[in-house]
């Protein structure tokens, strides 16, 4: 399993016809001072799997670390990808994506921080996030 895409977004859903929307993509948030509150951020995921990694379970963790590593928090579950109804494998590789939303995030200090997204304990991806004060111009 691969992570082709992540990336973090002001706002994100799936299409009925699976067309993935993304509106208003960050890296950095600003605030007027630390300890800040960020209201609402999506993070947004496209796993790629092999039709031979199909129902196999995954163990996926979301890590966010400091600039130092020390994680701030972790989200971890178990991922079992199906295919489709009536789309059985073809040999061909299958997308998933997942839109975790995150409201009202706890940010300590300004600084550099990042998402680090981990498949069966293996990083996959990481996604940049800076903290930043708001000049006051």
């Amino acid at each position: 399993m691969k992570v082709t895409l992540a990336l973090l977004a002001d706002f994100a859903n799936k299409a009925v016809d699976g067309k993935l929307n993304v509106l208003g993509v960050f890296n950095t948030i600003f605030a007027e001072k630390f300890p800040a509150v960020h209201p609402e951020m999506k993070l947004v995921i496209r796993f790629e799997l092999h039709p031979a990694e199909m129902e196999e379970p995954k163990k996926v963790q979301i890590r966010l670390v400091d600039a130092q590593g020390t994680k701030i928090f972790e989200l971890s579950g178990e991922m079992k990808v199906q295919a489709p109804p009536g789309e059985g494998p073809r040999g061909e590789m299958f997308h998933y994506d997942n839109i975790l939303s995150m409201n009202g995030l706890p940010i300590q200090a300004p600084g550099d921080y990042e998402f680090v997204i981990l498949v069966n304990g293996e990083v996959k991806a990481l996604v940049p996030l800076k903290a930043v004060v708001r000049s006051r111009a």
